[in-house]
């Protein structure tokens, strides 16, 4: 039994290792308010528009819930995601790209993406990596002048 529950807690683990293992987070130097802030105008200033907001922790209080700050910001540009979706159609559930800023249960900011090298092996996506590359470089240099 005991040898059960170690192989149980070991698969649950190397589970929620590899849930995490195409997601960037950076904590940030600032509240959340200024941490969105800084992610708009940083993803507006390399030439991206921002297709939507989702606010998480509006909906739960429109549902009388409690959610500490929570905001999906979705953004891009064509240039970006459309290689990827004409080789894998089934990529578009990853474009276009998202940031999640959100707070802890201590107050502290951060900024969370996925990577392209993650969306780029989730699709088995073959001949666009040096675009992957260079995407995850800005996904980066977006969550950089968010958080520092």
């Amino acid at each position: 039994m005991k040898h059960a529950l170690i192989a149980l807690f070991m698969l649950i683990s190397s589970s929620s290792v590899l849930a995490e293992e195409g997601m960037k987070t950076f904590e940030s130097r600032h509240g959340f308010l200024e941490t969105q802030a800084r992610l708009d105008a940083a993803v507006k200033e390399r030439g991206m528009t921002i297709f939507a907001k989702i606010d998480h922790a509006e909906g739960a209080r429109k549902a009388g819930l409690e959610l500490r700050p929570e905001e999906v910001t979705i953004f891009g540009n064509p240039k970006g995601g459309t290689p990827f979706m004409v080789k894998k159609p089934l990529s578009a559930i990853d474009f276009p790209l998202k940031a999640l800023v959100w707070e802890d249960a201590s107050g502290k900011v951060f900024v969370s993406y996925n990577t392209l090298a993650y969306v780029v092996a989730r699709h088995d996506i073959k001949g666009e990596d040096k675009l992957a590359r260079k995407l995850d470089e800005l996904l980066f240099s977006i969550a950089q002048a968010a958080t520092n």
